[in-house]
């Protein structure tokens, strides 16, 4: 009830809901599932995978992470016909109350065809069936796969399948996350690739970001980033053509000598999202949509210009410094412009932008 009222409330705004769905582990307490879940899948020992309590040793064995104990969760038989009968009946339960998406949680973990088999497994058909390629015993996924936005975190690797994940969804662009964090370390464009999405699958069926709730709070790997070097990697990609950014909302009060601040589960993370840099690159990629790109930079890579066409740029200065720029190119027509942001001045001549920047700092520029 309560989520149908969330529900509710967001169709009025014509917010979209997507649903972060774990279908393949359940807690570490495996005993505590409920009855009603055991008896839905033909009793306890047919919920889980034969290998299901294996831990996995090697991720890269693709028979160990389709089938094995993903750090301390039972791995469960996403094969079994009555479990993907009680699964599409939750999903189709979602569907008649408006959610238009989701998100797969360790969607590596969920075999392919061309997976090994577990020994309680007949068919690795989970995908097919969630896609809604196939039914499963009269049951079928109620809303066409391709009117849902569907993606799956598959966390890049030495033997991930990748293309063969993309022909049934959208994927993570984890590696790119990586390349840009080394960017943003460095207030360098050259310090890596950012023009390849170092990924098999175009951008147009990935998701990227500057950030993952793994990167940050895994070993801290991304946590040493000033939230202004995050929200200049978030206008990066949040400015271009292609990829769908996801942004990580960081723990309310975190410092980065406190990664936590007051962490809490269900509460919301800081203010960065309401920052007026972000919400006016979430407008401008609104408002740019189907316009191609070009980037171009300027100081030894410190400066970043994403043009779209001829209907607007993205500037970003990464770099702790100020920047006086002079002579970037950009594909916007001659002319002086005012940033939508906070008001700057730059101009263009024969196809070359002039302004002023300060530190870590974007601008965003409208024809």
């Amino acid at each position: 009830n309560q989520f149908k009222a969330m529900m509710d409330s967001a169709n009025k705004y014509n917010v979209k809901v997507i649903v972060d769905v774990l279908p393949n582990h359940t807690a570490i307490d495996h005993t505590a599932v409920l009855p009603a879940l055991d008896e839905a899948v033909g009793g306890h020992d047919k919920l889980y995978h034969a290998n299901g309590f294996t831990p996995i040793k090697d991720y890269n064995d693709r028979y160990q992470c389709t089938t094995g104990e993903m750090g301390g969760l039972p791995d469960v038989n996403t094969e079994n016909p009555d479990f993907q009968h009680y699964y599409m009946t939750y999903v189709n339960d979602l569907l008649s109350l408006g959610v238009r998406g989701f998100r797969y949680d360790t969607a590596k973990h969920i075999g392919l065809p061309s997976d090994p088999l577990d020994s309680l497994a007949a068919r690795n058909n989970f995908w097919d069936v969630a896609t809604g390629r196939e039914e499963v015993k009269g049951l079928r996924l109620a809303v066409p796969a391709d009117s849902l936005f569907i993606y799956g975190e598959v966390l890049q690797d030495k033997n991930v399948k990748e293309s063969e994940y993309a022909e049934y969804m959208d994927l993570t662009a984890s590696a790119y996350g990586h390349a840009l964090r080394t960017v943003l370390d460095k207030a360098d464009f050259n310090a890596d690739s950012l023009l390849n999405w170092h990924h098999p699958v175009d951008g147009k069926h990935l998701v990227t970001w500057v950030e993952s709730h793994d990167t940050y709070a895994n070993e801290h790997e991304s946590a040493g980033l000033t939230d202004e070097q995050i929200r200049m990697g978030w206008v990066f990609l949040t400015a271009r053509q292609n990829g769908t950014p996801l942004f990580f909302s960081r723990p309310a009060g975190s410092t980065r000598e406190n990664y936590w601040g007051n962490n809490r589960v269900g509460a919301r993370g800081n203010d960065e999202f309401k920052h007026p840099e972000v919400v006016a690159v979430n407008k401008f990629r609104r408002s740019m949509s189907g316009q191609p790109e070009t980037i171009a930079t300027a100081d030894n890579g410190a400066v970043i210009v994403v043009s779209r066409g001829n209907a607007g740029a993205a500037i970003i200065n990464l770099s702790s410094e100020p920047r006086n720029i002079n002579g970037v190119d950009t594909t916007l027509p001659d002319g002086d412009y005012t940033d939508a942001v906070y008001g700057s001045s730059f101009k263009v001549n024969s196809g070359k932008l002039s302004g002023q920047l300060d530190p870590l700092t974007s601008y965003l520029l409208y024809r």
